[in-house]
């Protein structure tokens, strides 16, 4: 399929949870995740209809960023793992970081003096090579950030162990939904390609999908 017809896909199964979720169509945000992509696949993107876009590394990101320039209303999130020492070259390129786990990096974003939207990535699972914080951390994290003049929290973000199953990794977004009522995060980031329509249905607002509209991404 062409990328007009892969969004099409992706967009039909989006308005199918939808529905069975009794929610709207505004309530969820297509994140297009273009890690490894040209700038020349965003630029099609946007011509159809795409406006937000997940990039995994600030240095990728920011050797494509004078490219998108025309892009006018896009927005770029940062949704993979950052490390302080590139946080206030990320405020310069981004609009959001989906993926801010500790106080240090919370204290560089904000000491960059620009306005950022920010969402905490959460570790729901024990694997050691998933980034975020545990739940237990998240009072101190949003306590941390609401004390930052030039951040604004909005939610909560989460990567699940992968598993071709969605049923499998439901549980995990059920439970990000509920640490987003309780802590009261409205935004939740969760979902991909191969679950979207669980994550949908559990609550989630922000979907990171990259395969189901771009293919296999190319080899580095």
């Amino acid at each position: 399929m062409n990328l007009r017809e892969c969004i099409k896909t992706v967009e039909d199964r989006i308005q199918t949870a939808i529905r069975r979720s009794h929610r709207t169509r505004d309530s969820v945000t297509l994140v297009a995740v273009t890690k490894k992509f040209p700038p020349t696949v965003m630029c099609e993107a946007y011509s159809l209809g795409l406006r937000v876009f997940g990039e995994n590394y600030v240095q990728e990101f920011a050797e494509k960023h004078t490219a998108l320039a025309s892009l006018a209303d896009a927005q770029f999130h940062l949704i993979g793992h950052l490390q302080s020492n590139k946080a206030r070259q990320a405020t310069e390129l981004f609009h959001a970081v989906e993926t801010v786990d500790s106080e240090k990096l919370v204290r560089r974003l904000n000491e960059a003096g620009k306005p950022l939207e920010v969402m905490i990535e959460v570790k729901l699972s024990p694997e050691g090579a998933k980034a975020g914080a545990p739940p237990e951390q998240l009072p101190g994290l949003i306590q941390a950030i609401r004390t930052c003049p030039n951040l604004k929290l909005t939610g909560l973000m989460t990567m699940p162990p992968w598993n071709p199953d969605p049923e499998t990794t439901r549980p995990f977004f059920r439970r990000l939904a509920e640490l987003g009522r309780i802590h009261q995060l409205p935004k939740l980031s969760m979902g991909m390609s191969h679950d979207l329509e669980a994550a949908i249905e559990e609550g989630a607002t922000h979907i990171r999908v990259g395969t189901a509209l771009f293919g296999q991404r190319p080899k580095a």
